[in-house]
Parts: structure tokens; sequence; C-alpha cells
């Protein structure tokens, strides 16, 4: 297997639905649309392949100086324990630069993975869930 990454290109939308479904990443898939604009919303895509499947994907907003919220961090599942969600973060730090911080909320299914690649856990966040 020879994972590629790039950080120039954003994956078409059925591929990231796709990758989505199969991660088991609870977003609205079914919504072709709402996909597509959270990605043109997002201004730092970094993409996981195998060839011409995209089997990874990190999607960000930032300012590239103080803050950066990765909003979706997905695995295909046949691709996952390869080391290429970690890679992807990485990645992203690597294009926010070392003075931004990077932040995330954590699927639940998932909260033992993050401190794993090197993150700390936060007990001082709040949110406004959103109503669809």
């Amino acid at each position: 297997m020879h994972i590629h990454y790039k950080t120039d290109t954003v994956p078409a939308t059925p591929d990231i639905i796709e990758l989505y479904d199969n991660a088991v990443l609870k977003r609205p898939t079914a919504d072709a649309e709402r996909i597509a604009k959270m990605y043109e919303n997002s201004n730092l895509v970094v993409s996981a392949w195998d060839g011409e499947k995209l089997v990874g994907v990190a999607r960000s907003v930032t300012d590239y100086c103080y803050c950066c919220y990765l909003s979706d961090l997905a695995v295909s599942k046949d691709y996952q324990t390869a080391g290429i969600g970690k890679q992807l973060v990485a990645l992203t730090q690597e294009a926010i630069g070392p003075k931004t911080m990077l932040l995330l909320l954590s699927a639940p299914t998932a909260m033992e993975y993050y401190p794993k690649i090197g993150m700390t856990k936060l007990d001082n966040a709040f949110y406004i869930p959103r109503k669809e």
C-alpha cells in the first residue's frame, strides 16, 4: 500500500460521501449539496489517497496564525490502524504552523484515539448544538 497525501486538492463530493459512510463518520451524507458546501467553506483540506481512491481526509477551518478547528478526520475502515489519521493530523499541523493551536471535537468512539497521537484532552469546551 502506497498512500500519498495532498493539500492542494478538494476531493469530489461523491468520494467524500463514500469515505464518510465507510468510516462511519456521522455527517449529513444524504445531502450532497451540504457536504459540498462544507468543503467550499473550509480553507484547509488534507487528503490521503491509495492510487485514485480517497482513503482519508482532514477538513479544517483556520486563520493560519492562532487557531485551527479540525472539523473532520476520517479514514476508510480498510485503512485504519495504518497511521493515516496520524499523518493527516501531522500534515494539518505542518500547514498551520507552530504558533497555531489545533482543536477538534471528538466523536465518542474516537476519544481514546487522539491522546495516542499526542493530543491533549480538554474539559473547558462549550457548544450550541445544530438544529438539523
